[in-house]
């Protein structure tokens, strides 16, 4: 869906197509109102409804919608005492998929996939304490965990040789071509689109006209398009 659909969608949902009253949406509202909908949308589908279990991939629905933000990376960092540490994550990152890992010992130079679980760092000490369910080479199971923007994979008498993530990156932020940003005072020159599919798009502009109706105290429309957005999602 290209922007300037967008736009006459958007404000068919808050019944301005042509008015001229107090309320008519500027295009700078425009992106700010959609950009933050989507982003709200799509935490609220990461997490899903059910609070003991994420929501990502809980339907063949939400995976289709979600993997277009799938992303996989190789993770660069630097070998510690006891664990490999990562030092850098991507600047686009929004949410934790996996770990999958390489690791090599001394009595097997050629490196050997691992499973890696995502651990809690409080339990960080009892896990390394346990036989069960600490790091080992000859099962090829260990854990990582996330501390400060870094992935830590532990590890006791082996190496890690390799670490790629997969996560959830943010969705892009459209921009529409023309429009004057009031924050900075930029013109922005071409049109960015958004990511995702038409029928997601219909999904997103429901959840953008509510906040903006809900901005600016209509609150018909805004119950309107906020239950039409939960309905059909």
């Amino acid at each position: 869906m290209n922007n300037q659909t967008l736009q006459i969608k958007l404000k068919q949902r808050l019944n301005k197509l042509a008015s001229n009253d107090y309320d008519n949406i500027e295009c700078w509202q425009v992106v700010e109102t959609f950009n933050k909908a989507q982003v709200e949308w799509v935490r609220r589908q990461l997490h899903g409804n059910n609070m003991f279990r994420e929501g990502d991939e809980m339907s063949k629905r939400r995976i289709d919608d979600l993997q277009i933000l799938l992303e996989e990376t190789n993770l660069p960092g630097i070998q510690l005492d006891n664990f490999f540490e990562s030092t850098a994550i991507p600047a686009n990152y929004m949410e934790f998929k996996r770990i999958s890992a390489f690791a090599t010992s001394e009595c097997c130079p050629e490196p050997r996939s691992m499973t890696v679980y995502l651990a809690e760092e409080a339990n960080v000490d009892l896990l390394m304490r346990d036989p069960l369910k600490r790091p080992d080479y000859e099962w090829g199971e260990t854990y990582c965990t996330w501390i400060g923007n870094d992935v830590r994979v532990y590890r006791r008498d082996f190496n890690i040789t390799d670490v790629n993530l997969t996560y959830y990156r943010q969705p892009t932020l459209i921009e529409i071509a023309g429009c004057q940003n009031p924050y900075d005072g930029t013109t922005t020159v071409t049109d960015v689109e958004a990511d995702f599919k038409d029928d997601i798009m219909e999904l997103l502009l429901d959840e953008t006209a509510a906040v903006i109706a809900g901005d600016i105290e209509n609150f018909n429309q805004y119950t309107t398009n906020q239950q039409d957005a939960e309905r059909n999602n």
